[in-house]
């Protein structure tokens, strides 16, 4: 999702908060600022004041701006975790298939939601504090990890690498890719070639290098 801001009432905020669920105001008043200056650009006040509410109103629900932070990063990797296993489908129809729309999934969380996706890498949340938001994103990471461990299988068993770091090494080029060419932000950097045509790329060569078989899968048995 996006949010949009709308206007409000005189003496409201520019979300124009008048009753309702506090929480939600809040948390879509953040995401609008992390979309706009960033998730270190913005005050617990900021955001009291962007929801249209007074700047004691937040400390009803959050103990301080990085609990509220906290909890937007929980819901991004939530969503993650739900976008990629829908991608993945279990590796059908064959596992290098449904690893490439894996990919494009990745990019396209980090493009059509970028608020969230700052606040979830680029927020600087401690998750050795944080039990719940580090189980999250061990979860939408586990998706990726069943991935590389379903195409480790096909790679010749000398060269095959522990499906962990496999996974490591192909979330380290989907993320690097997503944060410098696929955000969906003015900062984003520009290419002779789509970001998924860059990670399909990458992980081909990646792939490939560790002996890969060329040509389509075998079928099952």
């Amino acid at each position: 999702m996006s949010w949009s801001k709308d206007s409000g009432r005189p003496g409201h905020g520019p979300r124009g908060y008048h009753h309702g669920n506090l929480k939600e105001a809040l948390l879509r008043a953040a995401l609008e600022l992390i979309a706009k200056k960033g998730p270190a650009g913005f005050t617990f006040a900021e955001a009291a004041r962007w929801a249209g509410v007074s700047p004691a109103a937040p400390y009803r629900h959050f103990r301080d701006r990085d609990e509220l932070l906290s909890n937007i990063a929980l819901r991004g990797f939530q969503q993650f975790e739900i976008i990629l296993a829908k991608a993945w489908d279990d590796g059908r129809p064959d596992p290098m298939t449904a690893l490439d729309r894996l990919g494009k999934a990745y990019l396209a969380f980090a493009r059509t939601e970028p608020a969230y996706y700052s606040a979830m890498f680029e927020a600087g949340i401690p998750l050795d504090t944080n039990l719940e938001l580090r189980e999250a994103g061990d979860r939408a990471f586990a998706v990726l990890r069943t991935a590389a461990e379903r195409v480790a299988v096909t790679l010749p068993v000398s060269s095959r690498p522990p499906s962990l770091m496999m996974a490591l090494h192909i979330w380290a080029t989907a993320h690097g890719i997503a944060s410098l060419f696929g955000r969906g932000d003015a900062g984003r950097r520009t290419l002779p070639m789509t970001p998924e045509e860059l990670l399909e790329a990458a992980v081909l060569v990646y792939l490939r290098g560790l002996g890969l078989p060329d040509g389509p899968p075998p079928p099952k048995p």
